[in-house]
């Protein structure tokens, strides 16, 4: 079982990028489990979002305390003592925005990087980045197939289908490995 935790601010999109990912590892035989946690619904409030993927079915039901992938739309929330403390040792991390968090200390983790904050403006999106980030986390973990997660987005997403797919495709190709 792998788990996720997505950590960013109210307006990001956090929970609908979990919720779009636990759809295509749906699309793909695997059993996802998805849910959220936040407080007041209000931009720029801090918001988790959380899900499992398994290959079998899912009986845990509790909040994830130490997930294996941790993908930070806002590494500000975080420092880097804090996310060494969080994930599993040998997990993986995405990071939006590299100047925000300068991983040197995180050797032992398998670490992505997209300025999906760019590639979302680029693309007609403004301000929200799930598509973007979900884009590079799909080439980082290998997850799921780029075209299982464009299929689902295109029938997720209620506006702007086509530049939250084009949005997801760039980010695929741009994001950085550590």
């Amino acid at each position: 079982m792998i788990e996720i935790k997505f950590l960013g601010t109210g307006g990001q999109g956090v929970v609908i990028a979990s919720e779009i990912l636990a759809r295509a590892c749906f699309e793909e035989g695997l059993y996802p489990q998805s849910f959220s946690i936040f407080g007041g619904e209000r931009r720029g409030a801090p918001v988790a979002a959380f899900v499992r993927v398994s290959d079998q079915k899912i009986w845990l039901k509790c909040e994830i305390d130490r997930p294996n992938h941790l993908i930070l739309f806002d590494p500000s929330l975080v420092s880097e003592k804090e996310v060494g403390l969080q994930v599993v040792p040998g997990g993986m991390l995405l990071f939006n925005k590299e100047e925000q968090l300068r991983p040197r200390g995180l050797k032992e983790y398998r670490i992505g990087v997209i300025d999906a904050g760019d590639v979302s403006k680029r693309n007609g999106l403004g301000g929200i980045v799930n598509t973007s980030v979900l884009g590079s986390y799909v080439r980082l973990s290998q997850i799921v197939k780029l075209e299982t997660l464009l299929k689902v987005i295109r029938e997720t997403v209620p506006t702007a289908v086509e530049e939250n797919i084009s949005a997801a495709r760039e980010a695929y190709e741009r994001i950085h490995l550590l």
